[in-house]
């Protein structure tokens, strides 16, 4: 089911599936900046990441000498949120810990994501907490995709000169080199037919915590990605949109582990903690 909300300046559509935000309007021009989602291409719109992201090796998560099956990027984007408070310009949704939850993520926790139209901008607020009585290990990430074309451009706030990025293989798990990415004038990531063919590029040690699309047509998104440890850029080659991911985790590389909490990019948090994830897109 979808629930709207709406300001002065923009309209917004989330699906209780998920909690994945569907529509992006400007109520200007009807614009729509979200990726609308399209099986032929790319199914999905803006899928929330939790409590795993990317590939775990075997599609295993190990804790404490067990295993529990986890595909890949976690179960929430495939669940019902139960719609908390929906009123005007702001949507709060909510996954609480069940039995089938645990059957694969050991650990209880309310999981919420709030939605909240600022002007022209709209703010999206993941908060976990941790209601174990033991350390929670998890990650985090936001895989909004936003309606774009081919040559338009990703700017960086601050010169990423030099900058490398880290690439997945076929088997969807880390390879284990960084690799250098071209930015035009430090700061430029153009987008070209080819620039995804070998799946998403991840970015780590930023000097920047915004990023723009700026669009040829003369429209733009300001991405604040805030304090997020690693930037995922993807889509399908040649595809007509751009995902832009801040994640507090990563895939799996080839190192193997016995314990999540070995993981790279592993997050914890101790009992009745709560963690953020923030993220603004101002249109």
């Amino acid at each position: 089911m979808y629930y709207s909300i709406e300001n002065e300046y923009l309209s917004a559509q989330i699906d209780d599936k998920g909690a994945q935000l569907h529509s992006v309007k400007s109520k200007d021009d009807g614009f729509e900046y979200l990726w609308q989602g399209n099986p032929d291409i790319w199914y999905g719109q803006a899928p929330v990441l939790f409590p795993n992201i990317g590939q775990l090796t075997d599609d295993k998560f190990r804790y404490n000498g067990r295993e529990y099956p986890m595909k890949k990027h976690g179960f929430a984007r495939d669940m019902f949120f139960e719609a908390t408070d929906v009123e005007g310009a702001r949507a709060v949704f909510i996954l609480r810990s069940n039995e089938d939850t645990l059957k694969m993520f050991p650990f209880e926790f309310d999981f919420e994501v709030c939605f909240e139209l600022v002007g022209r901008a709209i703010k999206v607020t993941h908060t976990v907490k941790n209601l174990s009585d033991k350390t929670m290990y998890f990650c985090l990430g936001a895989h909004p995709g936003f309606n774009c074309k081919i040559g338009d451009c990703l700017e960086f706030e601050e010169s990423e000169a030099g900058a490398q990025v880290e690439k997945i293989d076929k088997e969807n798990i880390i390879i284990g080199t960084k690799f250098d990415v071209e930015l035009e004038e430090g700061k430029c990531l153009r987008l070209t037919p080819d620039l995804f063919n070998e799946d998403a590029l991840i970015f780590s040690d930023l000097n920047s915590s915004v990023v723009t699309l700026k669009c040829d047509n003369g429209r733009s998104v300001r991405f604040d990605f805030g304090d997020a440890p690693f930037l995922g850029i993807w889509a399908k080659p040649n595809a007509p949109y751009v995902c832009i991911e801040p994640w507090y985790g990563v895939n799996d590389d080839r190192i193997r582990y016995e314990d999540i909490s070995e993981k790279r990019g592993i997050q914890s948090l101790e009992p009745e903690e709560t963690f953020d994830l923030v993220w603004i897109a101002e249109v």
